[in-house]
């Protein structure tokens, strides 16, 4: 429950944001700590740096798997690359709380190949990463918690819908 608390709270403003007026914001060579809606930051580049505790340069090989990854969880999921970005940083640091340390671009592609059986229907990005984090949490491993969603997230299942 709390796992689902801290997800669905990714994308509202803080009580020192309310009120502020909105800017555009477009440099890459600090790292926020959220992608903001206004943010222009490469989702992709962000979450590299992230990873690797500092920025990174646009063209390098993680920069580059994280937007064919991004890219490919577009197409199956509802959200947008910058809330995907911000969920995938979001469950990183979660499951590095528990001692479960993944790569974002192993969970991006895990969760697609999941998503993408389910064909036309997609999926919501946060709620398989709640379910992904509840099931690691319990002492399952990545393969498993994978193949679980799987089930969970079976072809004809509408988003939120349980089998």
């Amino acid at each position: 429950m709390v796992a689902g608390l801290a997800l669905a709270a990714c994308d509202r403003p803080t009580e020192s944001e309310e009120g502020q007026a909105v800017v555009a914001r477009t440099a890459e060579s600090d790292l926020p700590a959220w992608l903001s809606p206004t943010d222009g930051t490469d989702p992709a580049r962000w979450l590299a740096g992230r990873e690797a505790g500092h920025p990174v340069p646009a063209g390098s090989d993680s920069v580059r798997a994280l937007q064919d990854a991004l890219a490919e969880a577009r197409t199956v999921f509802i959200e947008d690359p910058r809330m995907i970005a911000n969920r995938t940083a979001q469950l990183g640091q979660m499951l590095a709380e528990i001692g479960k340390t993944e790569r974002s671009a192993s969970l991006l592609t895990g969760f697609s190949a999941v998503a993408a059986r389910r064909g036309r229907h997609k999926s919501l990005y946060g709620e398989m990463c709640q379910h992904y984090f509840n099931t690691r949490a319990r002492g399952i491993d990545h393969t498993a918690a994978l193949a679980l969603l799987a089930d969970r997230f079976a072809p004809g299942l509408g988003p939120g819908e349980a089998p």
